[in-house]
C-alpha cells in the first residue's frame, strides 16, 4: 500500500470513529458515525484503493438485517462483481443448497465477504487488504447483531480470529474472536468443495452444529 493510501485509510477510520489505527491487530470500533447499514456501505465506498478500480461493483451484503445467522466469506468472484451481490455463481448456488437443507434461505440469513471489491484475477485477498477492511468487518458484524458467524473459507477465517491455523484445524468447533458477542463457526468456502467436493460431507456437518445451536433461540424452524 502506497503512503497516499496509509494516509487515506488513517483519516477515514478516524472519521468513521475506529481507535488505535496505527496497530492494525488492535483495532476496535466503536460507536462513531457508523451507526446504521447505510453509513457503513458510505463509508466502505470512500475507500480509495486499488482493487476498488478494478472491479465493476461494490458488494456489500444482503440478506436479513436482523438475521440470527451471518455468513462471512472472502471476497466477490466475478459473477458477483457483475451482480454487486454476494454469493450468485456457483459456490453461491451450492451455499444455497445447503441453506436449503437445514431449512434456512437468504431471507433468514444474512451474508457478507471481506472484501467488498473483486480483487484482480479472483486472487486471494493479501494482508494489506484483509487488515484494512477488518475494523469494518467487525462494524459490519455488530450492526446485524447475530448470535452466530459462520466464517466461510481459511482467509475469512484468519482475518476474523487473527490466527495462523489453517481452516481443516478449525472447522466444525466454535470459537470466538475479540469484537465479536457471537459465536463463531469456522468451515469450508463453497468455492473449495467445487474444486473438492469430498469435503462435502464435513461441510454438511459444520451446518448441522450451526442448525444446532441456532434451533435453541430461532422460532423459524
Amino acid at each position: 500500500m502506497e503512503k497516499r493510501e496509509v494516509a487515506q485509510v488513517l483519516e477515514w477510520f478516524s472519521d468513521m470513529g475506529v481507535s488505535d489505527v496505527l496497530n492494525t491487530d488492535s483495532v476496535k470500533p466503536s460507536s462513531g458515525q457508523i451507526t446504521s447499514l447505510s453509513k457503513l456501505k458510505q463509508a466502505m465506498a470512500a475507500v480509495d484503493i486499488s482493487i476498488k478500480h478494478c472491479a465493476t461493483n461494490m458488494v456489500f451484503g444482503m440478506g436479513n438485517e436482523k438475521a440470527d445467522i451471518l455468513l462471512l466469506g472472502e471476497a466477490p468472484g466475478a459473477e458477483e462483481d457483475k451482480q454487486g451481490l454476494p454469493f450468485v455463481g456457483q459456490s453461491g448456488q451450492l451455499l444455497d443448497k445447503v441453506l436449503a437443507a437445514i431449512g434456512l434461505d437468504r431471507t433468514k440469513v444474512y451474508i457478507t465477504n471481506i472484501l467488498p471489491w473483486r480483487p484482480p484475477g479472483n486472487r486471494t485477498p493479501n494482508t494489506q487488504e484483509v487488515a484494512l477492511f477488518r475494523p469494518y468487518v467487525l462494524k459490519h458484524i455488530s450492526l446485524i447483531n447475530p448470535r452466530v458467524v459462520v466464517c466461510l473459507g481459511g482467509t475469512s477465517t484468519k482475518a476474523l480470529l487473527q490466527t495462523s491455523d489453517g481452516i481443516m484445524r478449525l472447522h466444525g468447533r466454535w470459537t470466538s474472536a475479540e469484537g465479536v458477542s457471537a459465536k463463531i463457526m469456522p468451515t469450508f468456502h463453497p468455492a473449495y468443495l467445487l474444486r473438492s467436493p469430498s469435503q462435502k460431507r464435513e461441510f454438511w456437518r459444520d451446518f448441522l452444529i450451526v442448525r444446532e445451536e441456532i434451533q435453541k433461540v430461532a422460532s423459524y424452524f
